[in-house]
C-alpha cells in the first residue's frame, strides 16, 4: 500500500511539473510576441536623443535575448536604422554608403550617431549665438 501512494504521489508530481512547465512555457512565448511586437513597433522620435532611443531599443532586444529569442547583429543595426525618426535620413544614407552594414556592430553604429549628434548640437547653438548678435547690430 506504500508503495501505492508513492506511485500516485509522483503521478501527481509529474503532472503538476508539466502543467507548470506548459504555464511556464505559455508565459514565455506571450513574453516573446509582446517584446517583438514592441521591437517591430518601435519608432524613434524627432527630439528624442540617440541615448534615450538606444535605451528603449537595447532594452527590448535584451529581454528578446534573455528569452532565447534574439536576432542577429546585422538585423538589429538594419532595424534600428529603419526605426530612426526622418531627420536622420542623411546620416542613415551616409553610413549605409559607407559600412558593410553586415559586419557594423550596434555599438560602433551608436556611437556615429552620438558623434554626428553632438556635431549637429554645437552647430545649432553656434548658429543661435550668430543670430543673437546679428540681432543686437
Amino acid at each position: 500500500m506504500k508503495e501505492f501512494t508513492c506511485v500516485i504521489r509522483q503521478k501527481k508530481f509529474k503532472k503538476t511539473l508539466l502543467i507548470t512547465q506548459q504555464g511556464n512555457s505559455q508565459v514565455k512565448n506571450n513574453k516573446i510576441d509582446l517584446l517583438v511586437q514592441q521591437h517591430e513597433q518601435l519608432v524613434i522620435l524627432k527630439d528624442e536623443s540617440i541615448d534615450s532611443s538606444f535605451a528603449r531599443f537595447n532594452t527590448i532586444i535584451t529581454s528578446l535575448k534573455a528569452l532565447d529569442e534574439a536576432y542577429s547583429s546585422k538585423n538589429y543595426v538594419r532595424k534600428f536604422l529603419r526605426d530612426l525618426h526622418p531627420e536622420w535620413r542623411a546620416k542613415v544614407t551616409t553610413i549605409e554608403e559607407s559600412k558593410d552594414l553586415t559586419s557594423l556592430s550596434l555599438d560602433e553604429l551608436i556611437e556615429n550617431f552620438k558623434v554626428h549628434e553632438m556635431i549637429v548640437k554645437k552647430d545649432s547653438e553656434i548658429t543661435m549665438l550668430r543670430e543673437k548678435e546679428n540681432l543686437l547690430l
